[in-house]
């Protein structure tokens, strides 16, 4: 069984006013409108310390900086969908 995708929004008072209460949003659809949901850990947290950065977004090991909705769903296509099978 292959390991599940980690994505890790921040939901700080920082990131989440800069608009990562809509990418949250964005992505929790896109997981339901592609049946993916069983395939990743999905989840907040309260700060990721890079206020000055944010909105920021972790998927698996690597950290997104500056996020917003249509950043948010061309990460997870190529995250999702531009991989080599």
């Amino acid at each position: 069984m292959a390991a599940k995708t980690k994505i890790i929004i921040c939901l700080g008072s920082s990131c989440y006013s800069r608009g990562n209460h809509k990418v949250l949003e964005v992505i929790k659809q896109y997981l339901a409108d592609h049946q993916l949901k069983d395939q990743v850990d999905f989840r907040g947290q309260l700060c990721s310390g890079n206020c000055s950065h944010g909105p920021v977004l972790h998927l698996n090991d690597i950290m997104y900086e500056e996020i917003d909705e249509n950043k948010a769903l061309k990460i997870l296509d190529q995250h999702f969908f531009s991989r080599v099978t």
